[in-house]
């Protein structure tokens, strides 16, 4: 068996399971390009630090602070997952 036919099996396995599984070919997980990927990775990472000091600094009022900005991270982050590829916020 040549490896273009073992090519064309694979491709014909692949599109089976596609085809009996659509949750299979849904665009791959992140959607933003590398470089806000990498600017939104610098930006949470200092924002992290500067909240890990006013934990410190600032004792419960700091404590309070993270917790309020940790949910509403994981809550855009939701939303922004949820929201389907190509869609703008007001689809």
């Amino acid at each position: 068996m040549s490896t273009e036919d073992k090519h064309r099996d694979f491709n014909d396995i692949v599109d089976h399971l596609a085809a009996d599984y659509p949750s299979l070919v849904r665009p791959p997980w992140p959607r933003w390009s590398r470089p806000v990927l990498i600017a939104v990775s610098i930006a949470a990472a200092v924002v992290w630090g500067l909240l890990s000091v006013a934990m410190v600094a600032w004792g419960l009022s700091g404590i309070v602070l993270t917790c309020a900005v940790v949910v509403v991270c994981a809550v855009a982050a939701y939303l922004d997952a949820r929201r389907g590829p190509g869609r703008t916020p007001s689809q």
